[in-house]
């Protein structure tokens, strides 16, 4: 017998659909030639400190740090896991051959190789590798299986992934719950981890970078001529006049004089449509269009992604692979809801955009995209979901958004003004997120600010003003800001390009982000306030004791993000990676002991 392992019971049963295994067993189907059977995410987890050394079982300062000489596996204390793990042993010690069949990517290689390892099979094994659930997509995966060896690196990369949060988290947590946790409240525990200190760490500093903001004043001098306001040009990085007086000086000496229009610049432009979606861009798109939070989203694209009507979710490019292109037309035949928004593109061949397909940009999977199966039964959060990808998606193939600019400068007296405006004169894609008032009424706000005609060398009256305005603090954390924060290890960054060239230091992955945040909500390090998160006393003072940078810096965390990715790609060793940790690790414990300053965290 051929046993297939999926990930989960809905993929096994889709799998097994597909394979002719429909006789129902417990735990598994079976049929022609095939058992497919599953797990339940993970079965398997690397060991607890006490069953690598029995005094490690202790919490001391004196037992730190643990790191065992080997890593092993377990199955997990759990009586439903247990049972299903001996069906899937009994199976695997049968069988003349076994197909991975998890999640294609890094931790679904980890969750399958330890289950399979933890059976003691010894039969080859080989790996389907699939980016949708549908059946010709499964079909074709089955027609093109590898080797488990063409995976074993991504298989290191999720195991130095693992080993080395086993290794962090739990010498730290230890060491920072025995030194800084309130005395005489024992069951106070003061979680560290590699990515969601660092992660809390950007939260703190944000908070603090409002809470010490000091607003400045500035004065900007305007004046209205013919209903259009100019504001004076003022020197680079000036947003204004520093002080009262000298705006009011300014605007004394303008007061009595005509405005003259000194020159009128057109300039045509371009906006690409907005790119195809990876997990963490459709997860900031959602927080901001319907305040869903990440974990949410992963959840509703997961279901989608079962359900065949979406590609593989977690993912982080936004190209398609040149093969796709092939199949799009067949795939906009099966979004019958969506043809009227086609209309445009009908009757002429697909474009074939770079920036939508390249396949150097892809590696194992692609954008996230529609299947092509028509969409039934969704929910009201699934189908709002699926909705942003299918637009998505028919957007890729409109022309650019084609617009006018409109730059006029003036002069009264010695000062010179500007005033610039936006004329869309075609709206292409645009038109593809028109679907309800709110979205018209943002559209006419971001997209368009057309001036009335004006005329080099004419003059007249005006109406100056000086306004006083402040500088803002910067803006608390949202899931969206904070997604994209993580992405780029700190750095803000708008440019999608300059975005692209640092995922690769990003921190965590984009299917663990949102559990991290989750994590840290249920940690009490942080709270919500309506969109915006803050960092609870507890989080702050956290964050204050930590010495080491290493663990709060989101940028050297995505120097460790960035080694682990160079694993996958076997440019980087495993043993050099876990080698590098165990030093960091003895090193934070060793600043923790030699803190003499007696602060503890407030529970």
């Amino acid at each position: 017998m051929i046993v297939c392992i999926a990930e989960k019971p809905s993929v096994g049963r889709d799998i097994a659909h597909v394979l002719g295994a429909n006789t129902q067993h417990d735990g598994y189907m079976e049929g022609n030639g095939y058992q497919v059977t599953w797990t339940f995410g993970h079965l398997c987890e690397l060991k607890e400190p006490h069953e690598y050394n029995e005094l490690w079982k202790r919490w001391s300062m004196s037992s730190l740090p643990m790191i065992p000489t080997r890593f092993g596996i377990k199955l997990k204390e759990d009586k439903g896991v247990q049972k299903q793990f001996a069906t899937i042993q009994r199976l695997m010690q049968g069988a003349e051959m076994i197909i991975n069949c998890g999640d294609a990517g890094q931790e679904g290689e980890l969750i399958q190789r330890w289950v399979i390892q933890k059976s003691g099979a010894h039969c080859p094994v080989k790996r389907l590798w699939i980016s949708s659930l549908t059946e010709e997509a499964i079909r074709e995966g089955f027609n093109a299986l590898k080797d488990q060896s063409d995976y074993q690196s991504l298989y290191e990369a999720g195991l130095s992934r693992a080993i080395g949060d086993w290794t962090l988290g739990m010498n730290a947590t230890r060491a920072y719950t025995l030194k800084y946790r309130q005395q005489g409240i024992t069951n106070q525990v003061l979680s560290i981890g590699r990515v969601q200190t660092p992660t809390l760490a950007l939260i703190v500093r944000r908070q603090q970078e409002i809470e010490n903001f000091k607003p400045v004043p500035y004065w900007v001098l305007s004046t209205l001529y013919r209903d259009t306001l100019f504001t004076a040009v003022m020197d680079e990085g000036d947003r204004g006049f520093k002080t009262q007086e000298e705006g009011q000086a300014a605007l004394d000496a303008i007061r009595d004089s005509l405005f003259a229009v000194t020159d009128v610049q057109k300039k045509k432009g371009t906006e690409a449509p907005p790119r195809l979606f990876d997990l963490t861009s459709l997860q900031v798109e959602c927080n901001k269009r319907y305040g869903f939070s990440a974990d949410l989203t992963l959840q509703l694209i997961q279901s989608l992604y079962e359900k065949k009507l979406t590609t593989y979710p977690r993912v982080d490019t936004t190209f398609l692979s040149d093969d796709i292109y092939d199949k799009c037309p067949q795939i906009m035949n099966g979004l019958p809801d969506y043809y009227h928004l086609m209309e445009r593109i009908k009757g002429r061949p697909l474009l074939k955009s770079k920036k939508v397909f390249d396949s150097k940009k892809v590696t194992d999977h692609h954008a996230i995209i529609p299947t092509g199966v028509v969409a039934k039964g969704l929910t009201d959060m699934e189908q709002q979901v699926y909705d942003l990808i299918c637009r998505r998606f028919i957007g890729a193939f409109y022309p650019d958004c084609t617009f006018e600019t409109t730059t006029v400068l003036g002069q009264v007296g010695d000062t010179p003004f500007k005033a610039t405006g936006k004329h869309i004169t075609d709206e292409a894609w645009r038109i593809l997120w028109k679907k309800d008032d709110k979205d018209a009424e943002s559209d006419a706000q971001n997209a368009e600010k057309t001036l009335p005609e004006f005329t080099k060398g004419e003059n007249g009256p005006h109406a100056p003003t000086l306004t006083e305005k402040q500088t803002t603090p910067p803006k608390p954390y949202t899931e969206a800001t904070l997604l994209r924060a993580m992405e780029t290890a700190g750095k803000t960054v708008e440019d999608e390009t300059l975005r692209d060239s640092l995922k690769e230091n990003g921190i965590g992955r984009p299917s663990t982000r949102a559990a991290i945040i989750e994590t840290l909500f249920r940690r009490h390090y942080i709270r919500k306030e309506k969109k915006n998160l803050w960092a609870t006393p507890t989080g702050v003072e956290l964050i204050g004791l930590i010495r080491n940078d290493l663990l709060k810096s989101a940028e050297l965390t995505g120097i460790w993000e960035h080694k682990l990715r160079q694993i996958e790609r076997k440019e980087y060793a495993a043993h050099d990676f876990v080698e590098e940790l165990k030093q960091m690790v003895s090193q934070v414990v060793v600043d923790v002991m030699a803190d003499g300053s007696n602060r503890h965290v407030p529970q």
